[in-house]
């Protein structure tokens, strides 16, 4: 099936990819500090050198200049990298189950929540900045994929962030802290926005899963995981979101 102009669906995506990496990336350093995304140039994170546009090629630059800042040879983020290969990989992942419009949509949701996935793992934060736009791209999608559940997937934007914030209160009134944050809610309504009411459940038991498989992880890596250690929610929560609306569980 053809995308946009000529070209099949999945040349675009490959293509769009890594440059949605690229900027994802730039969001998920940015944000959490507070620091100008979008009038700011891109940078150098030790000398500040500004970057040409040589520089700024996605998978290529890095490759090229083997992670080091061509002015200082500081080392470059290796975040920037896996937001690249991720994104790309997102594509190929995509493409290789759906195609045309749901393909677009598909790498529009899996790229954002892995952007999101990445803010909170390094700085514990889901911007606003980055769930309402994904909460509104997800009934813009529906508006353009399914109109008809259109007001099913309201109905769960408004049922998901109440759920979590239910369990976000319930949890700071019994133990005296926080558990899940605002942030953990908001991307849960996101993903009511774009999968619907039914897929609720599916997203929290995946999540849920997933959470306990990164616990896991981190402890066969060697890293202490009690009880009350903190552990970002986003990446499973992005994970769930992602598997339930792909492969509608």
């Amino acid at each position: 099936m053809t995308g946009l102009g000529l070209l099949p669906s999945w040349a675009w995506v490959l293509f769009a990819a890594p440059f949605a990496g690229s900027f994802l990336g730039l969001l998920a350093a940015r944000l959490p500090v507070g620091r100008p995304v979008v009038l700011a140039r891109s940078a150098c994170d030790h000398c500040g050198a500004m970057l040409g546009a040589t520089q700024l090629v996605p998978l290529v630059s890095y490759a090229l200049q083997r992670g080091r800042c061509r002015h200082c040879r500081g080392a470059i983020s290796a975040w920037h990298m896996i937001m690249e290969l991720g994104c790309l990989g997102i594509a190929v992942w995509g493409a290789m189950l759906v195609s045309g419009p749901t393909l677009y949509a598909a790498c529009l949701l899996g790229w954002m929540l892995l952007a999101l996935a990445v803010c909170d793992w390094r700085s514990f934060l889901l911007p606003d900045a980055m769930t309402l736009p994904l909460l509104l791209l997800g009934l813009i999608s529906t508006e353009w994929l399914s109109p008809a559940d259109l007001l099913d997937h309201g109905i769960a934007v408004i049922l998901g962030y109440g759920i979590f914030r239910g369990v976000s209160l319930a949890y700071r009134r019994f133990r005296g802290k926080e558990g899940l944050g605002q942030g953990d809610a908001k991307l849960l309504a996101a993903g009511g926005a774009w999968a619907g009411l039914s897929a609720l459940p599916a997203i929290m038991l995946v999540s849920a899963l997933g959470g306990l498989a990164l616990a896991a992880a981190l402890r066969l890596t060697g890293k202490s995981v009690r009880h009350d250690t903190v552990l970002p929610f986003g990446p499973a929560l992005a994970l769930g979101i992602w598997l339930v609306w792909l492969y509608h569980l």
